[in-house]
């Protein structure tokens, strides 16, 4: 897959990761955040690992490939670490916008993600990112804490809880965790769908405690059912193949930049489908967050191209 190809791929999967808010909205279901994303991580990470165990039953798995700067940790421990971040990221956001408000929870959440994914990047791949990531970073999540409302508000003070911004962090290096141990899969010669299959079917089994010990209630209903196939099938299985297909050409830096293209693509759907109210500075944050992404998502030509391009 070329280079733009993943880019776009990446940000069909943040589409459908902005589709979470506005389906749950729809639905209309009485359900705990927890259930819900237990539910959701079983669904579409059940579906990722069946698929992950007939392509293996199709052709046979590949042999490890340990390349230059990757830990020689056993793969079994990577995908149990990449598992616990994605269980870990549900739980650990809503903790955070409950805490502090969904406005400062999700930006501290998103905001994070990126950056932390960076730092372990550069820590556990030798990969560090360049300065057009830097950037573009910057940029994409001052938009986020534009669109977030928390600037240009109703100007009241609100305590900030300690607690809600570490379980915020929480969520951001949950998501680092997932996408550097998929990008860790990947590098060793697994294929997309046993990657993403192996990390979120790991996840969907040690969601079923989880899914036990809350009420399961709404899923049972015709609309509850619903929204937990779109939940699972949408924004994690076709999502996450979209994003691992795009994570093996990209490094884990730079998805986590493009993902930002969520927020965006769930304002949007807010505003076109549950027809909310945009103020200016909420459109001023969608136009910076799509200079952010568009800073990252464009190739740039190297020297010895524009040279040759010259001659």
């Amino acid at each position: 897959m070329s280079r733009p190809l993943a880019v776009v791929a990446v940000l069909v999967a943040a589409l459908c990761f902005a589709t979470t808010g506005t389906a749950r909205a729809l639905a209309g279901v009485d359900a705990d955040a927890v259930s819900v994303g237990a539910a959701r991580v079983l669904i579409g990470g059940g579906a990722l690992g069946l698929l992950a165990l007939a392509a293996r039953r199709r052709r046979p798995a590949p042999a490890a490939v340990h390349r230059a700067g990757v830990s020689r940790v056993p793969n079994a421990i990577i995908v149990l670490v990449g598992a616990v971040g994605v269980l870990a990221y549900q739980p650990t956001f809503f903790t955070g916008t409950s805490l502090n408000g969904v406005a400062v929870g999700t930006v501290v959440a998103l905001g994070s993600a990126p950056i932390v994914t960076g730092i372990l990047d550069s820590v556990l791949r030798r990969r560090r990112p360049g300065i057009r990531w830097a950037i573009a970073t910057a940029v994409a999540i001052v938009g986020v804490v534009l669109v977030s409302g928390m600037v240009g508000g109703d100007g009241r003070d609100a305590a900030i809880s300690a607690g809600g911004i570490a379980a915020s962090l929480g969520a951001g290096a949950s998501y680092a965790l997932y996408a550097i141990a998929s990008k860790l899969l990947l590098d060793r010669g697994w294929s997309t769908s046993s990657a993403m299959g192996g990390v979120f079917g790991t996840a969907a089994v040690l969601s079923i405690p989880v899914m036990l010990i809350t009420s399961m209630a709404w899923l049972v209903t015709p609309a509850g059912l619903v929204l937990a196939l779109w939940l699972g099938l949408v924004t994690v299985t076709v999502a996450y193949l979209l994003f691992g297909a795009g994570l093996r050409q990209l490094s884990p830096a730079t998805v986590s930049t493009l993902t930002l293209a969520e927020p965006l693509g769930a304002t949007v759907l807010g505003l076109l489908v549950l027809h909310e109210q945009l103020s200016a500075v909420s459109i001023a944050g969608l136009a910076i967050i799509a200079v952010g992404v568009a800073l990252i998502a464009i190739p740039v030509r190297s020297r010895s191209a524009r040279v040759a391009a010259s001659a």
